[in-house]
Parts: C-alpha cells; structure tokens; sequence
C-alpha cells in the first residue's frame, strides 16, 4: 500500500528533516502543526498546515491542532469497509498513510528541579497520543511512527517500496507500548500512590532462572543502563542477584573495600588502604567459600587486584572501572564476567511475594549519631570503629544474621539461621581467624542472654546490636557480667 499523505508533528525533531525530505522525494503530501511546519519550511520543505488542510484553526492557544473528524477520519477509515469509504467520499476526506508523531515531554518537565502542577499539565500531550493510537488501530493501512529511532527502518521499507505486514504490527506494538508509558507516568505524577505502574523494558533473557527448569529475563527501567558488562558470557539469574548484592555492600563504605558474595551473602568482606589489600583480606576471610564466588569493589580494578584472583575460580568481578593492566589479565578468562557499575542510587525496591508486589524504600545504614552504650564498659575509639565495620556487614547479611570481624576485617558470618544461637554458633564455626579479641554484630536484638553468652565464651569483646527486646535488661546484665562492651543503635537491618 502507496503513502500518499503524511502527518509529521513532533516534539523531538531529531532525525524529521531527512525523514521529510525522503518522502517528499516520493511525492508525499505532508501535512504539519506549528512549531514543526515552521522547523521544515526553514530546511526548505513544502509542508501544508493542519490548519489549512482540514478548515479548523488552531485554538486555545494550540490546545487543539487536530481534534477535528476530518484529520481523524483520514487516519481511521478501514480501507477494506464500504461503509467507511462511502462516509469519507461524502464528506471528501482524503486518506492519511503515514502518521509521525512523538510527544510533548512531560517525563522531562517534571524531572526539572521546583516543576509546578499547572507547568507539567501543560505538557500533557492530547491529540499526539490520539493521532497514534488512531494510526496503531489502522496500522494495516496507517503506519505510526512514535519515535526517530524507528525512522531508519522505516526509510528502508518505504524505499523498498512495500511496508511489510510486520514493520507495521512492530510499530503499533511501539505506540501502545510508549502511550501506556506516558500515561502511566502523569498518572503517577499526579496521583496519591493508590495505584502502582510499572514502565519496564527488557534487558535481556537469561538462560534459565535459578535452576534450569525455570525460564527468566531481566527487565530495567526503559531507557536505563545499571550496569556494563565489558567481558565474560552472559550472565544468569543467580549472577545478577549475587551482583546486586556485592554492588550494595561495598558502596556502604567510603574507604577501599572489598566483598566475596556467594547464594546474596557475603563470605568475606575487608576495607584496607588500598582496594588491592582489601580483596586479599576479603578472600582470606573464607577462601574455601570464595571458590566459584562474585568478588565486588568500591574502586578501580587494578592490575594487582587482577593478579590477586587469576589463580581463582570466579562467576563475576564487579567494580567501578577496570585498568588496562587488569582487563589485559582477566581476558584471559574468557568466560569471567567483567561488570562496571557505580554506587546504586536509593529509591524504592520491589518484589513478589503472595501473588502480589512488596514495595518499601531502600533500608539505610544511621550513623553513629543514634548510638547508646547498653553496658557498663564503654568501648574504645578502635573498638567502636571495628563495630561500625561489622555493622555495616551484618546489615547486608540474610537474618538471622550474626558478624564477626575484627576492625576491618570479616573472621565468621553466620547467615540466615531460624535462631539467632544457631547464627552465633555458625559465625563461630565459619571463623578461620582467632575469635579472641574479635567484634560481633546482630542484625535483631538478642532475645535471650545465651547468644550473648556464646558469642563472649569465644572471646568477642565488643558488640553492636538493635536493642528493644523485652529482656534487654538480662542481656545487658549478661554483657557486664563478661566485661563485654555493648552498643545499642536504635535499628534493625533484617534482610529476608
């Protein structure tokens, strides 16, 4: 099917004049609104104005362009009815074949800092929308084109001299997809939170989900890049979540610091001078579990910390950048994901659960401003640093969760345990490190007095926890009792 008659009326220009000037080449009537009519006249091409073409000005100052039955009864009619072809003889509208249409930018008007209510509404495109969806109903006979990144394809097509079948259901499927977005977005704008819409694009399909019998992809926010990946195969399911996880634990500190994460937990975790030092310490955590693991850092990747781990079996390396020296050493691996991520921006976090949608902010980490000291001994300048450390890890621990470290190093991780004993005694275990003289963290408040007990008998001096149980008195009392320092923060960090 021919295009004879076009309408081009567009917010973002890019790509409009080579696209004008193609089909004018074709003898393509084209019909335009305000601002774009100007912008093509001043490149020298002849457009003729909506205005003109259908015998309704433009009025309210623009409000309306092209809300008119003779625009869109030349985009609507079905070629193939005989009632339709007969009402648009009658009434002698011409058919329109193409429609070329994006919208005022109300995503980018209410990202600007102090946008009003009355400043976004303006940019609340109406007859945009309307033309597309109008073209999207009729894409066998009316092609809608939403966005310049559909106009090379589209010269291709139109030049071939046929628009296939499947450019046009591709760009219908591309209206409904923009449209629902745009709606959705002034819908959040402007509404009380009652209602929640997501606009995600695929990322990328995975192989399978967290076991092979279970398929999966990775959505995103449409437009965002959260990550690079520079090197390696694709990575998986499991992959991103262990990422994710490494991502936020290591960006909690300022210092250099280095994680292991294995199954979303950390198995070793170290901040040092240097980002080379910290993985070393990281590694040396828990060796055995750092086989097969996703190592994250705070900072450049650099030549030695690539020496550090070429010996080593890994999933995944992520880091803020990767030197020349590094990649150079890594490459030779050739299935060892590379990824380049900055520091994850807070906002709100979503997952399924109970057939529904959980939604809640991203937890933060207080600092010490809110902190009490529960027990009679009071910690040292080194000891209250070294329980900030193990704070900070304990918070990205799976509950129940009890740390270990000494000043800027994990010694055991007891993760996601039914007791909070239970994640004592794992904490212990797992300590390859001395326990004497080490430091420990509770995700939750100690319910009773005999993790307490347990954690002391193997020599820990210092404790940081929530506080807030019913027995903090006998906890704190067990604490005097074995000399051991107790700090409260007035916070939890459960992580499920």
């Amino acid at each position: 099917m021919s295009i004879e008659r076009a309408i081009l009326s567009v917010s973002d220009k890019t790509g409009i004049v080579a696209l004008a000037r193609a089909l004018r080449a074709r003898d393509v009537e084209i019909l335009s609104t305000g601002g774009t009519a100007k912008h093509l006249a001043d490149n020298g091409i002849e457009v003729t104005s909506i205005a003109q073409w259908s015998g309704a000005p433009e009025i309210l100052g623009g409000r309306v362009k092209t809300l008119t039955p003779r625009v869109f009864g030349a985009i609507l009619f079905d070629r193939a009815n005989d009632s339709h072809r007969a009402d648009v003889g009658r009434l002698g509208i011409p058919p329109i074949d193409l429609v070329v249409v994006n919208l005022y930018p109300f995503e980018a008007t209410i990202a600007k800092t102090g946008v009003t209510v009355a400043e976004a509404i303006e940019q609340i495109d109406v007859g945009g929308p309307s033309m597309l969806r109008a073209a999207a109903k009729n894409h066998r006979s009316v092609l809608p084109l939403c966005d310049p990144s559909l106009y090379d394809d589209f010269l291709r097509e139109f030049e071939s001299g046929e628009i296939s079948d499947a450019f046009r259901r591709r760009c219908a499927v591309e209206v409904y997809r923009k449209t629902s977005k745009y709606d959705a977005t002034i819908a959040n704008f402007l509404g009380d939170g009652g209602d929640l819409t997501f606009n995600l694009t695929k990322f990328q399909d995975l192989r399978y989900g967290e076991n092979p019998q279970q398929s999966a992809a990775f959505y995103v926010a449409s437009g965002a890049k959260p990550f690079e990946q520079i090197h390696g195969k694709e990575l998986s399911y499991n992959n991103l979540l262990d990422l994710d996880s490494a991502i936020r634990l290591v960006y909690a500190f300022d210092a250099p610091a280095a994680a292991v994460i294995k199954h979303t937990n950390p198995c070793g975790v170290a901040r040092r001078e240097s980002i080379a030092d910290a993985l070393r310490a990281a590694i040396d955590s828990d060796p055995v579990s750092a086989f097969g693991g996703i190592i994250g850092v705070n900072r450049d990747f650099d030549g030695d910390c690539a020496r550090i781990v070429e010996p080593m079996f890994l999933e995944v390396i992520v880091a803020q950048s990767f030197s020349d020296d590094a990649r150079e050493v890594l490459s030779k691996k050739k299935n060892l994901r590379l990824i380049v991520a900055s520091e994850p921006a807070a906002g709100i976090e979503y997952r399924s659960a109970a057939g529904g949608i959980l939604s809640q902010d991203s937890d933060r980490i207080a600092g010490r401003e809110n902190w009490t000291v529960a027990s009679e001994r009071q910690p040292t300048v080194d000891e209250m640093d070294a329980l900030e450390f193990a704070w900070i890890v304990c918070a990205h621990v799976k509950s129940n969760a009890i740390v270990l470290t000494n000043r800027n190093q994990t010694a055991g991780i007891g993760a996601g345990q039914m007791s909070r004993v239970d994640a004592a005694k794992v904490a212990i275990m797992k300590s390859i490190l001395p326990t004497a003289g080490t430091y420990a963290a509770s995700d939750a408040f100690f319910p009773f007095r005999d993790g307490l007990d347990l954690l002391a008998d193997a020599g820990i001096t210092a404790i940081i926890q929530p506080g807030g149980s019913v027995r903090d008195a006998e906890v704190i009392a067990a604490a005097n009792e074995r000399n051991v320092a107790m700090v409260f923060t007035g916070e939890r960090h459960f992580r499920h």
